[in-house]
């Protein structure tokens, strides 16, 4: 739900607190309100953190809700709901009063978006060619819905798209020597 009439600018975003506990997105410069999670949306994403984490991944390197400026014809900032930083991204972030990858920062190397009913054009669509836009090598789309998984991979200058369904094993560019199952993530257990 798009929230004011006038056009942020980044700045006016990141000053902004109307003293709720509400999450936002600007998109092209609307501020957008998120609706909440839904349970299995929450579960896929801790799931995923847990997952990755016990693959050996530094926490350090994993953030949930991180926002991410992205490029759009407008200033546009983005809430993916799981990020895995280089070392270089996670050191930039560090002792930062708002956890925000801005644009001098470099690219998380995945981001991954768990698709919520009545969102799927932004996460398919918008998401897909914002984060092409900034470079981040791995996007992973996780489609509860339609029980499927999404990887899209950055090379020469493009995504390159895998789709994954039930019993299939996702592979992935930048998580070496992993193994995961679409059933498992799709169950968040």
């Amino acid at each position: 739900m798009t929230l004011t009439t006038q056009r942020m600018t980044l700045a006016e975003f990141l000053d902004y607190d109307d003293g709720s506990e509400a999450t936002y997105e600007l998109e092209n410069g609307e501020l957008i309100a998120m609706p909440a999670e839904s349970e299995i949306n929450r579960r896929i994403a801790m799931f995923l953190l847990i997952h990755l984490s016990q693959s050996g991944i530094a926490p350090e390197r994993l953030t949930l809700k991180t926002e991410i400026v992205v490029t759009g014809s407008r200033a546009s900032v983005r809430i993916p709901d799981l990020m895995f930083l280089s070392e270089e991204g996670a050191a930039a972030l560090e002792g930062a009063k708002r956890s925000t990858i801005l644009p001098e920062m470099p690219p998380p190397l995945l981001a991954v978006e768990v698709v919520s009913p009545g969102q799927e054009k932004r996460d398919y669509r918008y998401k897909r060619s914002e984060y092409a836009a900034r470079g981040i090598a791995e996007y992973w789309i996780v489609d509860p819905v339609v029980e499927r998984v999404t990887v899209l991979t950055w090379e020469e200058g493009l995504y390159e798209e895998q789709v994954y369904g039930r019993g299939e094993l996702i592979q992935s560019s930048v998580i070496e020597g992993d193994s995961l199952s679409v059933n498992r993530l799709l169950s968040g257990k």
